[in-house]
């Protein structure tokens, strides 16, 4: 029955004056709620009834999954679920900082906490959950939170700048990003889960243990299987201590709790709606409450199922679901949804889908763990053979195409599915392999068989005209990649021109933008803008996308076309990201950290005893990487022109840890002291980097030289790496370090010196100029049309009689190559950025203080425990 097709539903109206239209009272204004306006909105029922809005919150709806992205800067109208305009364009009245707090179902009537009562034909609860506080003693102290809104932020943000120490209540999404925001906010954080494990909903005991490493590896203390038991207060009344169920007692400042939520049943429950035994508002497959007149949509309600979904996807199903109960449109109902989730807490990767934990009787596991790179990824498999569910830590870029086939018997063997590349023969499942039913976007419940009936029946043509249609890619974002994908491949398959262009500002790809600027000799991207971007982006100033691409492209080009190779002059330090902007890279922290080149990881003593002194004096944490340089964390922005100046004046320079360009050249030690070396690998890889340094790229570049066939430099798991033989060198390229570790192919073998130079100027050169914007060598080399057979052609055999070109073009960068910090500190004008904050430019506000990240990081022996094993294992099918 629909809730607006019936006589009782309007208020009837005095004899020839029109009908008054029904009122739909909305109570919350949260995600699920805002989804619900814009389904009656789609539905056409916001021109036949009045619609009332009653918000709790100071502000309209907000993207709560993004919470955490505020400490980060976005604003709360980048946060906001409301278009511009869209209330009034639909006539809907919402009030703001006005919560509902009673209703009266037989006068049909809502009371506002203003005082304002609103009738209405149809009241629709969205009242969403509140935050879970557990009775512990103290927990009403000052310095105590809950993390649920903006509001909330705000209070935490203020009060954490009196504090040193914070600590979590609970382990679970929330939880950690509420510990990301205090570590961001400067603050050593604690987490207290009483769980044995974090994230316990989501992921398994592996999962939960790679998760807890890379936490930890953070500067993060965790504490799981124990439950707060006091808060302890000062006679100020403020928090000062947390005691722990297993007698552990940990100072702390501020206590935020995040143990879970519960739903908000209170208004329905005191108007006599009936509710379940453990909460919620009891709700059928419409959406319907034990009152026709009167629906709950979200976390406040009980699903048929008799669930209570804490997750936005299933809230937006409901929404839709009460839509078309209200405007009476056929609807299937909503009858349980799909808990599967994607996450990035803390810059990890945590996904789980289907039964992720197992529950299927004769089910097996298939695990793939590397616990040096944080990396655990669980497949459950039914005995059948199909696809039942799994766990993705610290690698889940395979979530989109492994989720939507669960239920199915995938068309390769399950192994084949973990394991990353160079450890076996992964077969690349794309979603046009994917069936019908597939759903691509959970948050919108939208299948692939909708997608292509998008582009199909509806004409949809670009990602966001199938965005608009379809409301794919919209929510959470994680699907955008699959669907553009997808997209793409049916659009190509029906005989349709992809846009390829590099965004909504270009309609050209990276590579042709790399060679317009290299043949009109363009130097700026207003004017490259100007006359090669879309006619409605001429006016604009570019986006996150392309700034930073073109920058690359102009800094890479800058001999040839006539621009300054100094990414910081006039309109190119617009187009940086904050590591170029600061010539330095940020930590998690807002701090920076120094990495001067160490060509080949060769150093003097004098130069070592200079990074001693900077790192004492400065209070740097310090520490030597994988790429045989030393790097100093810790610096604050206006502390490193100083730095650099003492390290310049030491004959160092910038090892350009901050930009897409080269990093280093790893070596051995090669013939000079090693007795298996065949040749001078050291003076290779002090040459190379010398030559290469400061060479712009599409992504990040390393190598290495070994100077025999034992490999100690590791040179095949670099995007492009050498190693000698009795006969010369072997150069070996496209293998590198990313989420998909592979070994570099053998390009040429048994090269002379400068036969090797040459190919590397070649291969480098070639490889930024058809690359993608953020493309490594390897994702590069599978993608290029005729993959290695093809580059090799290029640049070996000159097949293009292109060789010449980019030979002259890397000499030109080798002859103008110049130090961005000795450039730097030379120029006063350059220097003016370097400043912590703007209204005291000289030295640091003497009222701030500044707190170390940590003095040292303990190191991770628990792989010393036991017997010496490969870290790296496959864990087949084994019986659980």
């Amino acid at each position: 029955m629909s809730t607006l097709s019936t006589s009782e539903t309007s208020t009837p109206s005095t004899a020839g004056a029109p009908p008054t239209p029904p009122t739909i009272v909305l109570v919350g204004h949260g995600m699920v709620g805002q989804r619900f306006l814009e389904a009656l909105a789609e539905r056409g029922v916001t021109r036949s009834a009045r619609v009332v809005v009653l918000c709790e919150e100071p502000r309209p709806a907000y993207d709560r999954v993004q919470l955490t992205s505020y400490f980060s800067g976005r604003s709360a109208e980048e946060l906001s679920m409301v278009e511009d305009g869209f209330m009034a364009e639909h006539g809907i009245e919402l009030y703001t900082d006005d919560p509902a707090v009673s209703v009266d179902r037989e006068a049909r009537t809502v009371t506002a906490r203003s005082g304002q009562v609103f009738s209405y034909d149809t009241l629709v609860l969205a009242t969403g959950s509140y935050p879970f506080v557990p009775p512990v003693p103290g927990k009403d102290s000052r310095g105590c939170f809950v993390y649920r809104t903006i509001e909330d932020l705000l209070a935490i943000e203020e009060y954490a700048k009196n504090c040193t120490t914070g600590t979590v209540v609970g382990g679970g999404l929330l939880g950690l990003e509420a510990a990301g925001a205090l570590k961001g906010l400067g603050l050593d954080a604690h987490i207290v889960e009483f769980s044995p494990r974090l994230m316990a909903l989501q992921v398994d005991d592996g999962g939960g243990a790679a998760l807890r490493r890379t936490i930890e590896d953070m500067g993060l203390h965790v504490h799981t299987g124990v439950a707060g038991k006091e808060i302890v207060a000062g006679e100020d009344g403020a928090v000062r201590a947390m005691g722990l169920s297993d007698g552990t007692v940990l100072d702390t400042d501020l206590v935020i709790f995040s143990a879970g939520v519960r739903p908000r049943d209170d208004l329905a429950r005191a108007a006599g709606l009936a509710v379940g035994e453990r909460g919620g508002i009891t709700v059928d497959e419409q959406c319907r409450t034990s009152d026709p007149a009167v629906f709950a949509i979200g976390e406040c309600a009980l699903a048929a199922d008799g669930r209570v979904y804490g997750l936005v996807a299933p809230g937006y199903e409901m929404a839709k679901v009460a839509a078309d109960a209200v405007s009476g449109t056929a609807s299937a109902g909503f009858t349980g949804a799909d808990t599967s989730t994607k996450l990035k807490l803390l810059g990890v990767d945590v996904a789980s889908f289907g039964d992720a934990h197992g529950a299927a009787e004769g089910c097996l596991d298939v695990v793939y763990s590397d616990s040096r790179a944080g990396v655990y990824k669980k497949l459950v498999i039914g005995a059948d053979g199909e696809l039942l569910g799994g766990v993705l830590v610290g690698d889940a870029d395979a979530y989109d195409t492994l989720r939507p086939l669960a239920g199915c018997v995938p068309p390769v063997a399950p192994e084949q599915l973990v394991l990353p590349s160079g450890l076996g023969a992964p077969v690349a499942i794309g979603p046009s392999a994917l069936p019908d039913s597939a759903v691509i976007c959970n948050c919108h419940n939208v299948t692939k068989g909708a997608i292509r009936d998008a582009i199909t029946e509806h004409q949809c043509t670009t990602v966001p005209e199938v965005k608009k249609c379809t409301k794919a890619g919209t929510g959470c974002g994680s699907c955008v990649k699959t669907l553009t994908t997808l997209v793409n491949h049916e659009l190509e398959a029906g005989g349709v021109t992809v846009d390829k262009g590099l965004c909504g500002c270009f309609a050209h790809t990276r590579a042709e933008l790399y060679e317009i600027v290299r043949t009109l000799r363009i130097t700026s991207f207003a004017r490259l803008l100007d006359s090669h971007g879309r006619e409605e982006a001429r006016l604009g100033n570019g986006c996150e996308v392309c700034k930073p691409t073109v920058g690359s492209i102009i800094a890479s080009l800058a001999p040839t076309v006539g621009a300054s190779g100094y990414v910081l002059d006039g309109e190119q330090a617009a187009l940086q990201d904050t590591n170029d902007h600061f010539l330095a890279n940020m930590q998690k922290n807002g701090s920076y950290s120094i990495v001067p080149r160490i060509p080949g990881g060769e150093i003097t003593p004098e130069k070592l005893i200079v990074i001693g002194e900077v790192a004492r004096d400065f209070g740097l944490y310090t520490k030597i990487t994988g790429g045989q340089r030393i790097d100093l964390f810790g610096a604050r922005v206006d502390q490193l022109p100083t730095i650099w100046a003492r390290l310049v004046d030491a004959g160092f320079e910038s090892g350009h840890a901050y930009g897409k360009a080269l990093r280093t050249v790893k070596s051995c030690v090669g013939q000079t002291w090693c007795r298996y070396g065949v040749q001078d690998s050291v003076r290779m890889a002090i040459d190379l980097e010398l030559r290469y340094r400061g060479l712009r790229s599409p992504h990040k570049l390393k190598s290495a030289v070994s100077g025999c066939a034992r490999e100690c430099a590791e040179a095949r798991g670099k995007d492009f790496g050498v190693i000698a033989t009795s006969n010369g060198w072997n150069l070996y390229v496209g293998g590198n370090g990313g989420a998909e570790p592979r070994h570099a192919d053998l390009l040429a073998q048994d090269l002379d010196d400068e036969g090797l130079v040459r190919l590397i100027d070649r291969f480098l050169m070639f490889y930024i100029r058809t690359a993608d914007r953020l493309e490594r060598t390897s994702t590069w080399l599978d993608r290029i049309e005729g993959g290695l057979d093809h580059v090799r052609d290029v640049v070996v055999h000159d097949s293009l009689g292109l060789c010449a070109e980019l030979e002259a073009m890397m000499a030109e960068h080798v002859a103008n190559y110049r130090d961005e910090w000795a450039e730097t500190l030379n120029d006063p004008e350059r220097l003016r950025r370097f400043v912590s904050f703007v209204n005291a430019p000289d030295v640091p506000d003497p009222s701030v203080k500044f707190v170390p990240e940590r003095d040292q990081v303990k190191p991770d022996l628990t792989f010393l425990s036991g017997p010496v094993v490969p870290v790296r294992t496959l864990e087949g099918t084994t019986s659980r």
